[in-house]
């Protein structure tokens, strides 16, 4: 009998690291279900990673619970169950915290952590029984930050911390961990209308111990390890993929 095929929940899928993904867990088999915001970048994903497999862009905001809700109800109604809920979906609020206003805090805390919660919640019960993983998407910025980047680095803080209790809590049945990238130059995975090639530079590149910028590509590579049943005594840990650069020096 063929093995029954996967499938995926991608929050986010529609561009960014987020359609990498995707694309990677498509090649490895599984079918993919893009929870997206922005219908155009999910409408146009799955139009291009069609020929992969089964893909299906189904409307999301993940900050929103009935439709959270919604989706993880049509993706049982489509495809039977969820076997990997990847956490991924982010907004960057970038301003000074005297500019910053409690609405524009309250939504990054709403897509980038709050959201993890309810995907979480609603998948729970088909991960469960599938004995599935969830992958959250976190960020370097959880380590370290940049000026004006308080919401960001607090939520995906918060990213890394709901990682190991949700292992805790929800284990053994479902492993759940975290990623957290550096610099990843995603700027040929936007939607068509914003997409154009970041013109990086030497020493763009050079910062970086590993000697360059990453790919979405890199942070889809760790992904597929970490759900893969060679990672089965994996869970709970935050994976940082950032070429080096958190444990680089600089002295100016």
């Amino acid at each position: 009998m063929a093995e029954a095929e996967k499938v995926a929940v991608v929050t986010g899928g529609g561009q960014g690291i987020g359609k990498g993904i995707a694309e990677r867990l498509l090649r490895d088999g599984f079918a993919v279900v893009l929870a997206e915001w922005d219908e155009e970048a999910g409408n146009e994903t799955e139009t291009e990673l069609h020929s992969l497999g089964r893909v299906q862009f189904i409307r999301t905001d993940v900050g929103d619970e009935g439709m959270v809700k919604a989706a993880m109800e049509k993706t049982e109604e489509l495809f039977g169950g969820v076997d990997l809920l990847v956490n991924n979906a982010g907004i960057m609020v970038r301003k000074p915290i005297l500019d910053l206003s409690l609405g524009e805090w309250n939504r990054a805390l709403a897509t980038n952590l709050t959201g993890i919660f309810l995907c979480s919640r609603y998948a729970a019960p088909s991960l469960r029984m599938r004995k599935g993983s969830i992958l959250n998407i976190a960020s370097t910025r959880a380590l370290m930050s940049e000026k004006d980047t308080e919401a960001y680095s607090a939520t995906k803080g918060g990213v890394v911390a709901l990682t190991h209790a949700l292992a805790v809590s929800l284990g053994p049945e479902i492993r759940v961990n975290c990623i957290s990238p550096g610099w990843i130059d995603v700027s040929e995975w936007r939607k068509r209308s914003e997409r154009q090639k970041e013109k990086l530079t030497h020493d763009d590149h050079s910062q970086h111990p590993a000697g360059r910028v990453g790919k979405p590509e890199d942070i889809a590579a760790m992904l597929s390890f970490l759900v893969s049943p060679e990672a089965s005594f994996i869970t709970g840990a935050n994976f940082v993929v950032d070429g080096g650069m958190t444990r680089k020096m600089i002295y100016i």
